[in-house]
């Protein structure tokens, strides 16, 4: 497959999973998409083991209640690929975690979704470190 049969199948593949309150732009898309058919070559097997390993992997839930951090679970309400119950999941089985369900949010981020992360981040950081020091 050429580079750029590559570079459309992604495209292709972000109109389905991409988040459609954070559309990716053409050259956004375009852009990212040939740094990771330049970074490593593709490899249809290397796809199916990746998916055979999901399918496979059992559930996380007793490891997650072990930890003893704080944890803040993001989650795309807009996902197609993982349900927002997925999320609610994880949260639920983390200790004390924070969930944030992002409206418009699917399985991508783009690069309009940085500065939504980076500020709940940094409101999760903020409220840990109040709790922690204040």
């Amino acid at each position: 497959m050429s580079r750029e049969d590559l570079i459309a199948r992604g495209i292709a593949i972000a109109g389905v999973i991409g988040s459609p309150g954070f559309p990716a732009t053409d050259a956004e898309l375009s852009a990212f998409l040939g740094r990771v058919v330049d970074y490593a070559p593709y490899d249809l097997a290397g796809n199916a083991r990746q998916m055979a390993a999901i399918l496979a992997a059992p559930p996380r839930n007793d490891r997650l209640k072990a930890l003893k951090i704080p944890t803040l679970v993001t989650h795309g309400a807009d996902d197609p690929l993982v349900p927002v119950s997925g999320g609610e999941d994880t949260a639920e089985s983390i200790p004390g975690a924070e969930l944030l369900i992002i409206p418009g949010m699917a399985h991508d981020c783009t690069e309009s979704l940085v500065p939504v992360h980076l500020k709940a981040i940094g409101d999760f950081v903020a409220k840990v470190e109040a709790r922690e020091h204040g």
